[in-house]
């Protein structure tokens, strides 16, 4: 059987959540180190992305390093804040640009700590960047903007990766990066090397992609940094167990990084409000372990040969037996 993946997850699917109706909450709040605490408990991870500033802590980078040691736990990714009220109308296209220097300065930052925490990257989430109604923005105009903030940040920190994580919409109604090529389009015009591409599979599905062919693109323009893995209903950002609801296409994601010998953590990103966290996350790698099996018993022959005729029978039933038998002795 082919190695074992490293699993990795956000820090704050170990958080508690509210919602627009559940505004108190779905639970109690819980403190960055005992996040850390669940994340340890899961058993299967070994890598953690945490939010900067870091949500209720304040204490330094020793602690968070031995909080994180003492789960056999490190940091892959540093996600820094710049989607939250301080930045409502965008950080790096804000039109203010005293806003538009803070967002940079918080950047810098956040670079600075994933530098100090040994990080594979720094992940980019432009939530709030982007518009809500039509003549709202000059477009062009807040394109560059967001190419130029991106070329300082990176160009700043050639040591360093950065990854854009793209999503259609949520908080804005159109988020300036919402799809695999437009993102493509403007880490291209940026032209540095250190700039990728974090495909979160979720939001390929709420953007009405195929995630695989997705997966392809990046990858064939070497700009496949990172993945986060969960899954939804595709009218919606539901951020669910990897696997509940897409499993076939869940699967063709993983194959087309295997065919392309991408390795890199395999990482949850799920959001489970009513369920416990520490079993949601077990839930999400155990099926990405069975994932892992199918992928090593699919007959690659049978299977190049089905899609030279397009033929989608055949292809289905070579996948289908190889997932319907995977979780074979699972607890």
């Amino acid at each position: 059987m082919t190695e074992l993946p490293r699993f990795g997850a956000g820090i704050w699917h170990f958080a508690s959540y509210v919602d627009r109706y559940a505004t108190e909450g779905y639970g109690p709040p819980v403190g960055l180190l005992e996040q850390i605490e669940r994340a340890g408990a899961v058993g299967d991870l070994s890598v953690v992305d945490l939010n900067w500033p870091f949500p209720g802590f304040d204490g330094s980078l020793d602690e968070l390093r031995a909080a994180l040691a003492a789960q056999r736990l490190s940091a892959v990714a540093i996600t820094p804040e710049i989607y939250n009220s301080e930045f409502v109308k965008g950080s790096i296209t804000h039109p203010d640009p005293g806003v538009r220097r803070h967002a940079l300065e918080v950047l810098h930052e956040a670079t600075g700590v994933a530098r100090e925490l040994g990080c594979d990257y720094v992940k980019l989430w432009f939530g709030q960047d982007g518009w809500d109604y039509p003549f709202q923005v000059d477009h062009q105009r807040v394109w560059q903007q967001a190419l130029d903030g991106l070329g300082e940040l990176c160009g700043a920190h050639p040591d360093m990766r950065f990854v854009i994580e793209y999503k259609p919409r949520e908080p804005r109604v159109r988020i300036i990066f919402p799809t695999a090529a437009r993102t493509l389009l403007g880490i291209e015009r940026i032209g540095l090397p250190n700039l990728g591409v974090l495909l979160d599979f979720g939001h390929s599905l709420y953007g009405q992609e195929t995630p695989a062919d997705a997966a392809q693109l990046c990858i064939d323009h070497g700009r496949l940094f990172a993945i986060d893995v969960n899954d939804n209903m595709r009218g919606w950002d539901d951020d669910m167990v990897v696997g509940s609801v897409h499993l076939v296409e869940t699967l063709e994601f993983f194959h087309t990084l295997r065919k392309n010998g991408w390795e890199g953590v395999w990482q949850l990103d799920q959001f489970p409000f009513r369920e416990d966290s520490v079993e949601a996350a077990r839930a999400g790698v155990r099926a990405m372990k069975a994932i892992h099996r199918a992928l090593d018993t699919i007959d690659e022959q049978a299977l190049a040969e089905a899609q030279s005729r397009h033929d989608a029978l055949a292809a289905q039933k070579l996948v289908q037996r190889a997932l319907l038998t995977a979780m074979v002795g699972e607890d």
